[in-house]
């Protein structure tokens, strides 16, 4: 009778919780769109801000064939069109988001603070990209000027329900770790991953003392299965992947995840959207035909094996390319990009699919979760569970 009456108990608790949950969410504010975003990374979302610093050719896309889809000229987007944030900014109701650099960019729907070739550590490619550190202080003069045009009520508010969305890591393993012998003289692998996601926690948790409480995070995908790691691969001939540069973005990844679930308990308030990019994207490589693709390994534009010669438009090392005849049947645009459409079906993925803890859209309207998302979180049956003991 002792053990029914526990286990009747645990059934009231857990039933008086969802209601309160349900109570909470039913008296809470309407849904409502047009937050602001702010957008830092690399050239996975790089829409333009290479196209204003001084640094090698293959660190920008302001050349032909580059943005073909959808733009009249190249706007310094790494892909033949779009970009994920760029169907971000559409999915919410935004303009596009102009780069910082871009001569009187606009602030008050967000801006673009990301550069071709930035890494996490401000060693990766020294001198010729904008940092993460660096794009930190950017968003700092933003704040800044939000605030002097808008009154430090109003700008507190923007960038309080503001979502800030986060693409970068790839160059601090691909030059600045694999491409860097030193560097691998001076940290194992495991220590280098721990000094990359050291650096980006710190990263996110000065966002969050300026006020930023709404994160979307794109995690690093097969780097070993890039045309360009393909191209030096020994496996190569068999179309294998160089897996010790995809070991290292599992590693990143399932660190970043780590990361972020602590952080997500140390801070009130922190919201977070963190798709499985890696498998998503290694399941349209190996069975591209299942998503509308013809061809998974080789790139669209560029030169060599696997078109893996990073020559796209002509660069200072390697004047010619070839060019496929649509890139809309190839997952990769160039030696290193994905083609927009990935791009497009990404964005769709992470806006309005079943990510945990939250998707974009859940972000971007400021939802909470729902009570069948909070009934089978893990986290959530524990305690349950913990209170039923």
């Amino acid at each position: 009778m002792a053990k029914a009456l526990c286990h009747f108990d645990f059934l009231v608790i857990h039933v008086i919780l969802l209601l309160l949950i349900s109570f909470k969410a039913l008296g809470g504010p309407p849904d409502k769109s047009g937050s602001a975003l702010f957008i830092f990374g690399d050239s996975t979302v790089d829409t333009g801000n290479n196209n204003y610093i001084i640094t090698i050719d293959e660190n920008r896309a302001n050349r032909k064939p580059y943005g073909q889809n959808g733009f009249r000229e190249p706007t310094g987007r790494f892909s033949d069109g779009r970009v994920i944030v760029d169907f971000i900014a559409e999915y919410s109701n935004l303009p596009l988001i102009p780069p910082f650099l871009q001569p009187s960019a606009k602030y008050v729907k967000g801006v673009n603070f990301a550069s071709g070739g930035a890494g996490v550590l401000s060693s990766t490619n020294k001198g010729l990209a904008i940092d993460l550190e660096t794009q930190l202080k950017h968003f700092e003069e933003v704040r800044v000027s939000l605030t002097r045009k808008l009154g430090a009520a109003e700008a507190k508010q923007l960038i309080s329900e503001a979502v800030y969305f986060i693409s970068i890591g790839s160059n601090d393993y691909l030059g600045g770790y694999l491409g860097n012998p030193k560097m691998q003289e001076l940290h194992d692998p495991k220590h280098y991953v721990g000094m990359v996601i050291g650096n980006y926690t710190k990263a996110i948790q000065e966002l969050f003392a300026k006020g930023a409480r709404r994160f979307g995070f794109l995690s690093l995908c097969p780097l070993g299965c890039l045309p360009a790691l393909r191209a030096v691969n020994p496996k190569a001939n068999k179309g294998g992947c160089f897996e010790e540069a995809s070991a290292l973005a599992l590693a990143h990844n399932s660190a970043l995840n780590a990361a972020l679930a602590s952080l997500e308990h140390q801070l009130r308030g922190f919201k977070y959207c963190n798709p499985d990019f890696y498998n998503w994207l290694h399941d349209r490589i190996s069975n591209p035909y299942k998503y509308g693709f013809a061809d998974g390994l080789n790139a669209c534009c560029g030169t060599g094996p696997y078109r893996g010669v990073y020559s796209c438009g002509g660069t200072e090392k390697v004047k010619d390319y070839q060019l496929c005849e649509s890139s809309d049947l190839h997952v990769w645009w160039d030696s290193f990009h994905a083609t927009e459409r990935i791009h497009e079906q990404i964005a769709k993925a992470i806006w309005n699919g079943t990510n945990w803890p939250y998707n974009l859209e859940d972000l971007f309207l400021n939802r909470e979760k729902s009570l069948v998302e909070i009934a089978y979180d893990p986290e959530y049956t524990e305690y349950i569970t913990n209170l039923a003991n």
